[in-house]
């Protein structure tokens, strides 16, 4: 029997609740504190306990980092996106309330877009930079 089996136990109940409170500071940002860098940072740290717990090779196979890199570049340019938006409709960049008939509604849709590409890009960035530093102890290994 693995002497961790409690940690990999507890870390495969605890890691989806992690995920599920990301998700939930990501999409309730907008009624209250919080919002989209905070979910990026809870969704690496995530990944990060994954990591300790299962290793970098696991990891890496879950959520290649070709992927993280393209989720970063994928989550900046939903911001731009929106801000561009923004100004094919009429207003200045990141001004919403141009984005839906209802000013309310287009405030909500453009903060919620918004929100989501920062989330996205602040967790790729992050655990884009961990893949880059737990990969370095092989380096130093070799």
């Amino acid at each position: 029997m693995s002497p961790h089996i409690v940690l990999r136990v507890g870390a495969k109940v605890l890691i989806p609740v992690i995920l599920l409170f990301a998700l939930y500071i990501q999409f309730h940002g907008e009624y209250s504190p919080g919002g989209g860098f905070q979910a990026g940072i809870i969704f690496a740290a995530a990944l990060v306990l994954y990591t300790l717990i299962f290793g970098l090779d696991a990891v890496q196979r879950a959520v290649p980092p070709v992927a993280v890199h393209l989720l970063s570049a994928v989550g900046a340019l939903l911001y731009i996106g929106v801000g561009v938006w923004a100004m094919f409709a009429g207003g200045n960049f990141l001004e919403y309330k141009v984005l839906a008939a209802d000013p309310h509604l287009g405030e909500t849709m453009g903060i919620i877009l918004i929100e989501l590409g920062v989330g996205i890009t602040v967790g790729a960035v992050v655990i884009s930079l961990f893949y880059s530093f737990a990969g370095r102890t092989r380096e130093q290994e070799n």
